[in-house]
């Protein structure tokens, strides 16, 4: 580090005692008294910048061995560290960055918006966020590829560098590259997140591991999943992990569209085709070149859409509407449905060629009452998410809240509970969701589980069914009238459920 002090301390004491001798000479007065004094003077203003001499002699000591430490630390880091000044210019960054985000010393004093952080300007904007709003920010796991086409995983830190007057003078930012840990948590199986689907369950993980073993392979994929379990996601992560990464993925909800207007959305038309046709249009098909597509639905599709999309399967390519040219694509199908298509095949709804050429690799998606087990991470991912949407600082939710969670059957599977966080999160008055921020279709299954449970008359459930009743005491705070309601029962029979549980 260089020497910041602008003027040595030794040339601040020489000209101390040019001052004192100047007066001495310069002394009118002839009483020795006096010329003594001067001469006293001298010698503790000597004594004195000695002294400061040797303590900012050691101060400089102290912060050049602060500043050797702190570049020891910067130089075997692995994390990329990354300052900014308070004007948003590039201040310091480490040898890390210089390999993670491609930085040179030439980019020292430019503005960071200018040459971002070598992933993408959101996170350059995360960084300016931190300046502005002197608040930190935290993104975990978000994957990028590589100067060589490798995809990594990272994770973002930031932090603004505050004076000790309260002043920000800077922000910090440390990139992590998280790759190994990842590929750790793969051999033993508990990725908790993968390509923004969310779920450490033993199912997600061999959804996980079909996807990467799938992602360069040509072939077509069935994805087969109740409604909201993620079929979309699925089919991005697909494309996100292959070789086309950055050819288009495009997307067409096939039981949204009538038979002609599906026709039309996925091969095109020529002009004057049919009525309404006033100008060529080109189609999903043709979009998706070089890229994905992905078939939401394609169960629902008509037998004369489903002919010429076996063709499109079999020759890679198709005819516009109205027109006999024949164009060629390549295009990666995705189908998605939350149909039984082997059935519909057995009643003749849908043909059975386009069956197999479909289903040549099928990825099933477990509802979510079959995976409760990723409920907390699903519950804390949408907390963060709608937290950020609606600039709130919710925590969490009791653990009440859970056990509805757990009692609930999730008939809309994960799109499901992501509406009730994004409600809770809204009608939320404090910074923990309760019982009381639900929709009634949730705390209601936990009501049916206890009328289940009442119903029995076996000595060995008795404990069961108290423990359900207190849990649901609980739930309303000791109001044995709400809990009565809750439970659908009258309040003498929530009486005669509570003695039995004193009794036990």
């Amino acid at each position: 580090m260089k020497n910041t002090l602008k003027e040595p301390v030794q040339k601040l004491r020489q000209r101390a005692e040019r001052t004192l001798l100047t007066d001495v000479m310069s002394s009118k007065t002839e009483d020795p008294d006096d010329v003594l004094k001067l001469v006293h003077e001298l010698q503790v203003h000597q004594i004195e910048l000695e002294m400061q001499n040797e303590e900012l002699q050691n101060k400089q000591s102290e912060l050049l061995s602060t500043l050797a430490k702190m570049d020891a630390i910067f130089r075997t880091v692995s994390d990329a560290i990354i300052m900014i000044d308070s004007n948003g210019r590039l201040a310091h960054f480490n040898e890390a960055a210089e390999e993670i985000c491609g930085y040179n010393s030439s980019l020292l004093g430019k503005d960071i918006s200018e040459i971002g952080l070598g992933f993408s300007s959101v996170f350059c904007t995360i960084l300016l966020e931190t300046l502005a709003t002197n608040a930190p920010r935290v993104i975990d796991r978000f994957e990028r590829r590589t100067a060589n086409g490798k995809m990594h995983s990272f994770s973002l830190r930031t932090t603004p560098v505050t004076e000790a007057d309260g002043t920000v003078s800077g922000a910090v930012a440390v990139i992590r590259d998280e790759t190994r840990l990842v590929d750790l948590e793969r051999t033993l199986h508990i990725r908790g997140q993968f390509h923004g689907i969310v779920g450490a369950s033993a199912s997600m993980q061999r959804v996980y591991s079909l996807i990467e073993a799938l992602a360069d392979v040509p072939t077509t994929v069935l994805i087969n999943g109740e409604s909201g379990t993620g079929k979309e996601l699925v089919a991005a992560a697909l494309q996100a992990c292959g070789k086309r990464f950055k050819g288009p993925f495009v997307k067409v909800n096939c039981s949204a569209l009538s038979e002609p207007l599906l026709e039309s959305e996925l091969f095109g038309h020529v002009r004057g085709a049919f009525t309404g046709a006033i100008a060529d249009k080109v189609g999903r098909f043709k979009k998706a070149d070089g890229g994905t597509l992905l078939l939401d639905e394609v169960g629902d599709i008509s037998p004369a859409v489903q002919m010429r999309l076996l063709r499109v399967l079999q020759e890679s390519e198709f005819e516009r509407v109205g027109d006999s040219t024949p164009i060629k694509v390549s295009v990666r199908i995705i189908a998605a449905t939350n149909k039984n298509l082997e059935e519909k095949v057995r009643l003749g709804l849908f043909r059975q060629d386009l069956y197999y050429r479909l289903n040549v690799i099928c990825i099933e998606l477990p509802p979510l009452r079959d995976r409760r087990d990723d409920l907390n991470l699903l519950v804390a991912h949408f907390i963060t998410h709608f937290n950020d949407k609606f600039d709130r600082k919710i925590q969490g939710v009791t653990d009440n809240v859970m056990d509805l969670f757990r009692a609930h059957d999730w008939p809309g599977n994960i799109r499901e509970l992501e509406h009730v966080i994004e409600r809770a999160v809204i009608l939320c008055t404090s910074n923990t969701i309760s019982a009381n921020d639900l929709p009634n279709a949730v705390v209601h299954d936990f009501g049916r589980t206890v009328i289940v449970a009442s119903k029995t008359t076996s000595p060995s459930k008795c404990t069961v069914q108290s423990r359900t009743v207190e849990d649901t005491m609980v739930l309303t705070n000791g109001n044995k009238a709400h809990a009565a309601r809750l439970l659908g029962i009258s309040r003498p029979t929530l009486y005669k459920l509570l003695q039995k549980g004193t009794n036990l």
